[in-house]
């Protein structure tokens, strides 16, 4: 692994992510926006650790570190051409399709959330009892709801008929985003279990399979099976911010 994508603390953990964002613009890559998204994340968990909202907070600082370093390390093996997980292959390789920003978003919190905190959790847990981490493990999703209506009325600034949306469902752009963010992190805790009670060979069978369908599930994102869903995004897309410097500093504005 690159030496730059190892991270000890959260504070370097965002100091990293940094590095990520400013590339991103430099590049003008929709990497940069799921790292945005990200960094927020981290920032309001590094707060909770602050104000001692964990069970463990020391040990979810650990938890952050190691979750984070797994995005990070695929990041600079996908930038070095080296092999990293399918489901950021997929998230990674979306640079040159038409998406709208949501999309981009939702890929990388689908390989991230989906496929790496599962693994995370099993390789953090207690080896006598994982359940010890679990209270820890849910309060995280209290965090990621408070992130939903911010997240909504930032991506209005950069995603101007992000509204079409609404169409589709009760707001469904809002629970897309819920989705990805929350219902995710209780699919990652079952992925967390399910490895937790295997032996070596079960779980290579497990991460295999959840790899596969994580992945297949980002190649969903990245084309939808819905000939309507399709067009309306490629409408939304259309008149959108395209400079990803430009969307991430609207982002970033209070």
């Amino acid at each position: 692994m690159n030496q730059i994508a190892i991270a000890n603390t959260i504070d370097e953990v965002l100091g990293q992510l940094d590095a990520v964002i400013a590339e991103s613009a430099r590049e003008n890559s929709h990497d940069g926006i799921f790292a945005y998204v990200y960094r927020r994340t981290t920032a309001q968990i590094k707060q909770a650790i602050q104000d001692k909202k964990f069970n463990d907070n020391e040990g979810m600082e650990k938890f952050d570190v190691h979750f984070a370093n797994k995005y990070l390390e695929a990041y600079y093996q996908f930038k070095e051409n080296k092999p990293c997980s399918a489901p950021w292959v997929v998230a990674f390789e979306a640079g040159p399709f038409k998406l709208t920003i949501l999309q981009h978003i939702i890929l990388g919190m689908n390989a991230h959330i989906n496929y790496d905190l599962g693994i995370t959790g099993f390789e953090m847990a207690p080896a006598d009892n994982i359940d010890d981490i679990k209270s820890d493990f849910m309060k995280v999703n209290q965090i990621l709801n408070s992130l939903t209506n911010e997240m909504q009325s930032r991506l209005g600034r950069v995603s101007r008929l992000m509204f079409l949306l609404d169409w589709i469902g009760k707001n469904s752009d809002e629970e897309i985003i819920n989705f990805s963010m929350v219902k995710a992190r209780e699919q990652a805790w079952n992925l967390s279990l399910s490895l937790y009670n295997s032996d070596e060979t079960g779980r290579k069978t497990i991460m295999s399979n959840v790899s596969s369908l994580v992945a297949n599930l980002g190649l969903i994102v990245k084309h939808p099976k819905s000939k309507f869903l399709t067009f309306l995004l490629r409408i939304i897309s259309r008149f959108e911010e395209k400079d990803v410097k430009t969307i991430i500093s609207k982002l970033e504005n209070d």
